[in-house]
């Protein structure tokens, strides 16, 4: 894809380092005249999840998208599934294999059934309602794996785009990929909202109508994978009924 590609109204900010691109979104938001894309060629204090660290070996991909959104915080929030759609189609591009790729809730991508991308969406309030901005940080396995070593018991496995494809793609030229396929899919959800996101991601989804385990820090829910609702929850069919589940990190 060449740079005539890149979405309008985007910006295209790339750092040789940086800490995190989520904390440099935080520092030059409010300076901000439209929705801007922070690529971090090394990043070395990156984040997941829960505050967890995320391994970023030179060639991986390190992005943040920064946008001041217009909805209430509870419709902002389902942005991780707009990325998660856009990853997905970025990784078609790439690699022409759309079968090998599913979405897994609440911001995984997998590859092969191993996690080949993750999503961390971090807002920031104004006057206690509004959101002043929003970062949607998104780290990819391009060229490597991390360590297995560091996965808590019976984490998906992480595997690269590279070792599994064989698409040997470079972090420019991925972000030029995942910020066109974004563009198309923030236009369709300001325009028609969640529902055309819930469909599309619901039909790109691992182990729908399968049995899966929900995990929180107090609890664990198993049944079967029924739905996504439209407040982007995941509905479990389980042993007592039908529950429906916020946060909490998915096993298989």
């Amino acid at each position: 894809m060449s740079m005539g590609d890149w979405p309008e109204g985007y910006g295209r900010r790339v750092l040789a380092e940086v800490d995190s691109t989520n904390a440099e979104a935080a520092r030059i938001a409010s300076a901000l005249g439209g929705p801007e894309w922070i690529l971090g060629l090394r990043q070395t204090k990156g984040r997941g999840r829960r505050g967890r660290a995320w391994n970023d070996p030179t060639g991986n991909f390190a992005a943040t998208l920064v946008m001041r959104p217009a909805e209430s915080p509870d419709q902002v929030a389902l942005r991780s599934f707009v990325a998660s759609l856009a990853l997905y189609d970025a990784f078609v591009d790439a690699t022409g294999r759309a079968g090998s790729f599913a979405l897994k809730w609440p911001n995984d991508v997998l590859l092969n059934g191993g996690k080949v991308a993750g999503i961390l969406l971090e807002s920031a309030g104004m006057s206690g309602a509004a959101v002043s901005h929003i970062a949607i940080g998104i780290g990819v396995n391009l060229k490597h794996a991390p360590d297995t070593e560091q996965l808590e018991a019976g984490a998906t496995r992480p595997v690269s785009l590279l070792s599994e494809t064989g698409a040997d793609v470079d972090p420019e030229s991925f972000l030029d990929l995942l910020a066109a396929a974004y563009a198309r899919y923030e236009t369709q959800f300001s325009t028609y909202g969640f529902e055309p996101i819930r469909k599309a991601w619901l039909a790109r989804a691992a182990r729908l109508g399968e049995v899966i385990t929900a995990r929180t820090m107090r609890d664990e829910t198993v049944g079967s994978f029924e739905t996504v609702d439209s407040a982007g929850n995941l509905v479990l069919n389980t042993a007592k009924g039908r529950v429906s589940i916020a946060a909490a990190d998915i096993f298989f």
